[in-house]
């Protein structure tokens, strides 16, 4: 049976940690933000640096940011729609957070081969 979540996070210490991962939580979050951190992108800009995310899936992850205040979304009145994607100041605060992420897995992981599934380790 999977763990419950709080929904406040005055239960322990730890619920700092657990609230913060929440907001980035998900596959794309956190590499969505890291690359906003070299300024504003479009929607197809973003596609180009996620090749392996699906239209509806970043959309959706966009959304969730956007809900989260971490991401500004602009429309500009114009046809096509254009629409831009940035950081807000919230989002900015966590460039220490994704960054330690980053130096973290350069040091810890060898992206040169496959990662092992844990079904695949027991078969």
């Amino acid at each position: 049976m999977p763990r419950v979540r709080h929904k406040s996070l005055d239960c322990s210490p730890g619920c700092a940690v657990e609230g913060t991962l929440s907001l980035i939580d998900g596959k794309w979050k956190g590499v969505i933000l890291y690359h906003l951190f070299e300024g504003t992108l479009r929607f197809n800009e973003l596609r180009k640096r996620l090749p392996n995310v699906t239209q509806r899936m970043l959309t959706n992850q966009l959304r969730e940011l956007e809900a989260q205040d971490l991401i500004v979304r602009t429309v500009y009145p114009v046809v096509p729609p254009k629409v831009e994607y940035c950081l807000s100041p919230r989002g900015q605060s966590l460039e220490p957070v994704i960054m330690a992420l980053k130096a973290w897995g350069d040091a810890n992981l060898d992206l040169t081969k496959p990662v092992e599934t844990e079904g695949a380790a027991a078969a």
